[in-house]
């Protein structure tokens, strides 16, 4: 419990700049407004669009909140704050399921682009299994980007998990080919693997991607398959237009949103969930390995707008 208070503590204050861009102005206009009518919604709808939640996030938040407001005979401005956030949590919700693989045999690809903490992430997702007595292997299979193999090797000796490479510039199939020679021979319950993000060149990833699940479906078809893909939060929009262009090439079943720590683009988190209908499953708001943790909605929300944790 004391890292998930710990946790929370650090959400809010990493979301204190989203908070400032967009519950500052929802609070303006609860306290501006003395009847609720299509001027009211559209404030609220402009807050929400400019605080990055994007168009479909915002437009069925909205909707809910008119339904909620009729429902419950509401006339105050000030009383619809609660089913506002109400709105927001619903829209947020990553189900049960969203953690499947941590309880099957499973393969997890993480892809990303340079620099948005991808590397950092498959480490900090190794702890993590590990600390829940998974027995982890690492596939160092981004061979591209020299110095991201000794990276993951430094995260798998902080993790205490095994990490299987190639030589720079080698064949990232062959590293995944030899990663799950290991870990169907030890046994593991995951293997992850950290595989390139070079956006800029999508013909080079599909094939490399394509390459990789073939071995994935021959050698392994019995684990359970994950694609998360890793976005900078502080990049707003465009980090959804990531996520849109790697969901054209890969079959995205997650988003790692990383670095929401001092921006005020934390609304992105909600637009990506709608947008495209893949849900954001871990959030980090930090260096260290427990910065990153699962994504909860009620907890996500409730730091926005500074409502207690629901622990």
């Amino acid at each position: 419990m004391e890292e998930k208070k710990g946790f929370f503590r650090r959400l809010a204050e990493g979301l204190s700049k989203t908070r400032d861009n967009i519950v500052a102005g929802i609070d303006n206009i609860f306290s501006g407004f003395s009847s609720i009518d299509d001027d009211f919604y559209e404030e609220i709808e402009e807050t929400l669009v400019m605080g990055d939640l994007g168009i479909n996030a915002t437009t069925a938040i909205i909707e809910k909140l008119k339904a909620a407001v009729k429902e419950n005979h509401i006339t105050e401005p000030e009383e619809c704050k609660r089913y506002l956030i109400e709105s927001i949590k619903q829209q947020m919700d990553v189900g049960e399921t969203a953690y499947e693989f941590e309880n099957r045999t499973s393969v997890v690809l993480v892809i990303g682009v340079n620099g948005v903490g991808k590397t950092t992430s498959v480490g900090k997702l190794a702890g993590k299994l590990k600390d829940q007595n998974k027995k982890v292997i690492l596939a160092a299979a981004d061979t591209f980007r020299a110095a991201a193999g000794e990276q993951l090797a430094e995260w798998a000796n902080r993790a205490g998990v095994e990490i299987i490479s190639g030589q720079d510039g080698s064949d990232p199939a062959a590293v995944v080919y030899d990663a799950v020679a290991a870990a169907k021979a030890r046994h593991a319950d995951v293997l992850l693997c950290d595989t390139a993000g070079r956006l800029h060149n999508k013909k080079n990833l599909m094939n490399e991607l394509g390459k990789i699940n073939r071995i994935l479906e021959k050698e392994y078809p019995e684990a359970f398959r994950e694609t998360l893909v890793v976005l900078d939060g502080t990049t707003g929009q465009n980090a959804l237009s990531q996520a849109r262009e790697f969901a054209e090439v890969a079959d995205i079943t997650g988003i790692i949103l990383t670095k929401l720590d001092g921006t005020a683009k934390g609304g992105i988190a909600i637009a990506i969930q709608s947008e495209l209908g893949i849900p954001v499953k871990y959030i980090g708001v930090g260096e260290s390995i427990d910065d990153l943790q699962k994504f909860d909605a009620d907890q996500f929300v409730n730091a926005l707008f500074l409502q207690k944790d629901s622990e």
